[in-house]
């Protein structure tokens, strides 16, 4: 059985910082191209940024360029997404997403309409003073 458990979200000020987690068992990661998207209450789905499987990349959503950072550690089965300056726009429900890795993913991953193999339950991220 496959399980991605997000991790790391909590109440953090305009400014501040997070390290969301998403452990991944039951699959080798390393096959695996892995985005993190978030939705707020009364929006859709934001694909935040995604990670491909070997050499293939990254790919950020604009608003959150230069701010975060996805990394992975196949060997930990886990997924990283480093966030800085947070500010209060960025607060939502953050999940993680696996899919098979295909040539293309990077690019198209942060599409709202993409259907993931499997997803996390959330963590929730928010920033507020």
């Amino acid at each position: 059985q496959l399980h991605l458990v997000e991790s790391g979200g909590g109440l953090v000020q305009p400014g501040g910082s997070l390290r969301l987690s998403c452990t991944v068992s039951g699959l080798a990661l390393e096959k695996y191209a892995i985005g993190w998207f978030r939705q707020a209450p009364g929006k859709d789905r934001e694909g935040v940024a995604c990670i491909g499987s070997g050499d293939a990349g990254t790919n950020y959503e604009d608003t959150v360029k230069g701010r975060f950072t996805i990394s992975r550690d196949n060997a930990k089965s886990t997924v990283y997404l480093q966030m800085n300056s947070l500010n209060p726009e960025d607060t939502a429900a953050y999940f993680c997403g696996a899919v098979r890795h295909y040539v293309g993913f990077v690019f198209g991953c942060l599409s709202r309409h993409l259907i993931y193999d499997y997803t996390g339950q959330g963590t929730q991220v928010t920033v507020s003073s």
